[in-house]
């Protein structure tokens, strides 16, 4: 009880001081490429949507009965735009931390280079983030500190971003840069600054055919903040080119494992869950996360321009 009491003020103070990696982690980045950088809109050659909900520490309640384990939802879209030769994109992030509330929302385009079979993609992206305090849900050490709020406040801040990504048949690797502007939050008082912190997230994937019926896909995620880094490695299976499992590693937190199926006859339609058993710390934590996962792929139009040649690997 007293290290749950602790994690819980933990996050009830998270505002006023800036900690390693501000922004949501989703088990499913392999199928999420977009949010780990704008250069991913439009390489695929199709429009596509996504949506994530998590449930971090599902069950986990405050020793104070108010707060609560955090959640995360995310939906985004990115489609290409031949006549520009790149793709556009645009994703709205929400995350709860107990008293805290981080919404962002980005607009995205990307310019695509061909390269043979390959392409070669450079994005940005531009949007607001917003951050939110309940005070209500603070127990305060000394009642008569200034840094005490009583009710709910809310800043808005602009946001910027930049990334790379290349895409082959085999194999893809990116980055993305969040926060460049660094926004602050200081809700009035500036000893409480809280700033966003600059974030670079590498990605990278392969794909391989065992035989006409089974691909796997190992891929990795390498996230950080310039002062500490965190890693997740998977390998996901794909059988018949209609339903994947697999299984995954986050550094120091929890070991995952992720199931999917596609529907329709064109296999357009897929969902996808994935449950985090927590491997550190779980004195402080429920034992479990859970995540799922909700994407369609519009027709292809065929448009014009030079483009990477799908293939079912690589749209899971």
């Amino acid at each position: 009880m007293l290290r749950r009491t602790f994690y819980t003020l933990l996050i009830a103070m998270s505002w006023v001081s800036v900690f390693a990696q501000q922004d949501p982690q989703f088990t499913h980045y392999m199928f999420n490429n977009l949010y780990v950088t704008p250069a991913y809109a439009g390489v695929d050659g199709v429009t596509q949507l996504t949506a994530i909900h998590r449930s971090q520490w599902a069950g986990y309640e405050s020793s104070f009965g108010d707060g609560g384990a955090p959640t995360t939802q995310m939906v985004n879209f990115n489609a290409p735009v031949y006549k520009l030769r790149g793709g556009f994109g645009a994703m709205i992030v929400n995350d709860k931390l107990g008293p805290q509330n981080n919404l962002e929302a980005q607009a995205m385009f990307a310019y695509h280079l061909g390269i043979k079979d390959s392409k070669l993609s450079f994005g940005v992206k531009a949007g607001i983030y917003s951050m939110s305090v309940n005070g209500t849900y603070y127990r305060w050490i000394q009642d008569n500190d200034p840094l005490i709020i009583t009710g709910k406040e809310s800043q808005i801040r602009p946001d910027f971003g930049f990334g790379v990504f290349y895409r082959s048949e085999k194999y893809y690797a990116g980055f993305g840069v969040n926060h460049l502007l660094k926004s602050e939050f200081n809700f009035g008082i500036d000893p409480s600054r809280n700033a966003l912190e600059n974030h670079i997230n590498f990605t990278g994937g392969y794909f391989y055919e065992v035989n006409f019926d089974l691909k796997l896909n190992p891929s990795i995620l390498v996230k950080t903040d310039f002062k500490e880094y965190s890693f997740d490695i998977a390998l996901i299976a794909t059988l018949k080119d209609k339903m994947w499992g697999g299984i995954s590693f986050r550094q120091s937190e929890a070991a995952n494992v992720l199931l999917g199926y596609s529907f329709l006859k064109d296999r357009s339609l897929k969902l996808g869950y994935a449950i985090d058993v927590v491997v550190k710390d779980t004195d402080a934590k429920e034992n479990f996360s859970h995540e799922l996962l909700l994407t369609y792929q519009l027709p292809v139009n065929p448009g014009s321009g030079k483009k990477v040649v799908r293939t079912p690997r690589y749209r899971h």
